[in-house]
């Protein structure tokens, strides 16, 4: 038997930080819209990046597309964005905010922002650096992202 503690196994330790730091930045999207963690994900990448379809939701957000469907068709039902099909692909609707999905988008993007900046409060800069820099290194988010689609 060895001395193996979940305390010092990485994979554990960046999934409770994942559930303890969603779960508090919940309260700000599901309490005031109504948002599930997937749906606000899907949000997110619509506000951030702009139209593009669901698969290249899935692609960038690394998000099973039943999820995504799901989560797109919940917020189609708030209204929140729109479905319009691709002429040259009727299987493939372009997906974009409404105008009251980009009002909310700016409210919640503060909030992100804030929350950020009080959850990286008890780090010094360099902490926040070296902890960012692991972070995106273990999710290889520097790797190449897909080109959002052009919507002309």
């Amino acid at each position: 038997m060895t001395d193996f503690d979940l305390k010092d196994f990485t994979p554990y330790l960046l999934t409770i930080a994942a559930e303890t730091s969603s779960a508090v930045f919940q309260a700000y999207y599901k309490d005031r819209y109504g948002m599930l963690r997937t749906e606000w994900r899907v949000f997110f990448h619509l506000g951030r990046y702009g139209p593009m379809t669901a698969k290249e939701i899935c692609d960038r957000a690394r998000i099973h597309k039943t999820k995504v469907s799901r989560a797109v068709a919940a917020l189609a039902a708030k209204r929140y964005l729109t479905r319009k099909e691709l002429p040259e692909d009727r299987r493939q609707e372009i997906l974009r905010l409404t105008k009251s999905g980009e009002l909310v988008f700016k409210e919640l993007y503060r909030d992100a922002a804030d929350f950020n900046v009080q959850m990286m409060a008890d780090f010094t800069v360099q902490e926040q650096m070296i902890l960012r820099k692991c972070l995106i290194k273990i999710a290889d988010l520097d790797a190449p992202e897909p080109a959002p689609t052009d919507t002309g």
